[in-house]
């Protein structure tokens, strides 16, 4: 498949040392010991690879950059990837990663950690840069004099180390179980892949959702960047009631989990239960291929609805932190949560009212701001 923007030139490749401590900073688009590290280390999910890197760089232009402190003629030893975001609207700062769940820095010594620590610190006075934000899975506290702030979300993974029939017995009776017993009494076709059609028929749908929630749709470049990028592991699951799409979902392959990362439905046909459907039949594909999660992703924590609806399908919720990383002396003005959250309540109040091919165009203008 095509891609539909034109990338910006990647970062030359290079090594760059800090002055104070043994970091190198390097580009996981173009060093070559990148791919090995991720397919070796355990904890490296879709959101350190290569191909997620440079879906973010063809659609919205970031230049990612990784620090470790493996010298330049060794294997890589450990890394924290990251994507610089520089912004007129909403300032500059280096993001671990993008419209990534989560990113889990791939550090075991403390000492290592310590050191990659204090890169944080030089790279603020040196870029200069508003804030560092990691997204790490797990418990996440280098030994720094930066001033830190942390933004909470829910985060929920399916065990599929169990049988089929297990899996299936602990979804919600009501809400699960029967809407996809419902599924099938109407017969809703379903059918997959990523070709032109598939993604056509997905961003109808991704749209008219993202309207009725009153939130700008992402770029259909994103997910066009995701297909061409990710290739194979990228899969469109779309459901028709007789020749009419009326739910669709994007999931992503990696090592042992399947990602389920975007959904979407006509909402007159969710009765039906088409989401349902499409869901189950990708826990079943992936139990099939001996995959062994299903992973979720975030939701913010004020979204009590989507937090049920993980919670229905026998997910385990745990609390996701994101930690930003600031000079205490602009710890206050740049990370005024509450104000955060405030600016963005106004946003999607406004946008309520506007026309949808307006809000549409704001959403493709905006997001490569939001990072």
């Amino acid at each position: 498949m095509t891609v539909l923007c034109t990338p910006q030139e990647f970062c030359s490749p290079q090594t760059r040392k800090t002055h104070e401590t043994s970091v190198h900073w390097i580009n996981p688009l173009t060093d070559l010991r990148w791919e090995p590290f991720l397919a070796a280390h355990s904890r490296a999910s879709v959101f350190h690879s290569r191909a997620w890197l440079m879906a973010l760089n063809h659609t919205y232009g970031y230049q990612a950059v990784a620090c470790t402190t493996s010298e330049p003629d060794e294997q890589l030893r450990n890394a924290i990837v990251f994507c610089r975001v520089d912004s007129w609207l909403t300032g500059r700062r280096l993001v671990s990663v993008p419209f990534s769940d989560h990113c889990e820095p791939l550090v075991e010594s403390s000492e290592d950690l310590k050191l990659l620590a204090r890169a944080f610190e030089e790279e603020l006075e040196l870029a200069p840069l508003d804030y560092v934000e990691v997204r790490p899975l797990h418990h996440f506290e280098p030994k720094t004099t930066l001033h830190r702030t942390s933004i909470p979300y829910s985060f929920h993974v399916l065990d599929l180390t169990t049988d089929l029939q297990s899996v299936f017995r602990s979804f919600h009776k009501n809400c699960i179980q029967r809407k996809v017993r419902r599924a099938e009494h109407e017969h809703l076709a379903y059918s997959e892949g990523r070709s032109s059609a598939h993604l056509d028929e997905f961003y109808r749908l991704f749209t008219l959702t993202r309207e009725r929630l009153k939130v700008p749709p992402q770029p259909k470049a994103w997910f066009c960047n995701l297909i061409a990028c990710l290739g194979s592991a990228v899969k469109i699951r779309l459901a028709c009631d007789g020749a009419v799409p009326v739910a669709a979902i994007m999931t992503i392959t990696h090592k042992d989990t399947l990602y389920y990362k975007y959904g979407c439905s006509n909402a007159d046909f969710n009765r039906l239960g088409p989401i349902q459907m499409l869901l189950w039949r990708a826990i079943q594909d992936a139990h099939a291929s001996g995959l062994r999660f299903v992973d979720f992703g975030r939701t913010d924590a004020d979204q009590t609805s989507l937090i049920q609806f993980k919670d229905r399908w026998g997910a385990t919720r745990s609390t996701l932190q994101y930690y930003r990383y600031s000079k205490a002396a602009r710890a206050t003005h740049a990370f005024d949560l509450s104000a955060t959250k405030w600016k963005f309540k106004t946003a999607k109040f406004l946008l309520s009212y506007m026309p949808s091919p307006i809000v549409s165009k704001i959403g493709q203008a905006l997001y490569s701001h939001v990072g």
